[in-house]
């Protein structure tokens, strides 16, 4: 499969690799696991591997058998991770100083994340918000559950835009998760429905815990454009010549200005907004939103 003909992954190929990579970089000195605090309920073992807490290892088994296991715990909550990409045009810009496509660099992101969860015990999902043929995945568990992760992902197409069908049918899904679970958005935020900020921080209620994190391009983030420019929008069909030079300051103040109030929206709803550039270290995103989910849920 020649994954450039429906995604600009740029420099970030295999996806496989550097999700691992980020998300062993994430996980030096933390706890793997996505969730937080202990269960309350036994509920099986499973085979120790290099890296597990010993807190839960078996020591009667060890004792017995000689063998390395470790107790799990199942408790009321869902413990599901569920992933919401923004797989609209916009995603799928790239500027001259970033490494991939915008929607590339969320795919590294949730992967890892992803990876992490699945070794922590949680069972992860996938739901896209835009329109296209992009497939979601069920919520599961296990290996084989990241590995479907990944090749959603490497399948992903961005087009369209997200209209209110498309954004009130990845949310009903949403609404469903149960006290416990996470949902993690990842998107530029640009050109929304109305209201959207609204009901994605609605998402953060009975005892679920909701991040999103604004992934842009450091040409969004900077318009380093100088003099006479044409910008084209990704979404729709609005074309604009102008002075970069002289609309700059207008343009960042917009840009701060959309940052802040989806910022303020998902706080009033205890959730948090954590914007990245898609030139950062993933490692460094995902210790910050492993941080951010960790405060969250405290």
């Amino acid at each position: 499969m020649k994954l450039a003909a429906s995604l600009d992954w740029g420099a970030l190929l295999p996806l496989r690799l550097r999700a691992q990579g980020a998300a062993v970089g994430a996980m030096a000195g933390a706890h793997r696991s996505v969730r937080r605090g202990a269960g309350v309920e036994f509920a099986g073992h499973r085979a120790y591997t290099p890296g597990d807490d010993l807190r839960f290892l078996d020591r009667h088994a060890l004792m017995r058998h000689g063998t390395l296991a470790l107790r799990e715990f199942e408790t009321e909550t869902d413990r599901a991770i569920l992933f919401l990409l923004d797989s609209t045009a916009s995603m799928g810009f790239r500027g001259r100083r970033a490494p991939a496509a915008k929607l590339a660099v969320a795919a590294v992101i949730a992967a890892a994340i992803g990876y992490i969860a699945t070794r922590g015990g949680d069972r992860i999902a996938l739901e896209w918000l835009g329109a296209g043929e992009n497939q979601g995945l069920a919520a599961r568990g296990g290996s084989p559950s990241f590995e479907a992760l990944v090749a959603a992902l490497e399948r992903a197409t961005p087009g369209g835009e997200l209209g209110r069908q498309e954004l009130e049918r990845a949310l009903s899904r949403a609404a469903r998760a149960k006290a416990g679970s996470v949902t993690i958005v990842l998107s530029d935020l640009l050109d929304f429905p109305d209201g959207a900020a609204e009901e994605l921080a609605a998402l953060a209620s009975s005892g679920r815990t909701l991040l999103v994190i604004q992934v842009l391009d450091p040409d969004e983030v900077e318009l380093p454009f100088v003099g006479p420019v044409r910008l084209q929008a990704l979404e729709g069909d609005l074309v604009v010549d102008t002075d970069a030079s002289e609309v700059r300051a207008l343009y960042l103040e917009e840009l701060a200005r959309l940052t802040a109030r989806w910022s303020a929206v998902l706080a009033s709803r205890g959730s948090r907004l954590l914007r990245v550039v898609s030139s950062d270290d993933p490692i460094e995103i995902v210790r910050q939103a492993l941080a951010a989910i960790a405060g969250g849920r405290g």
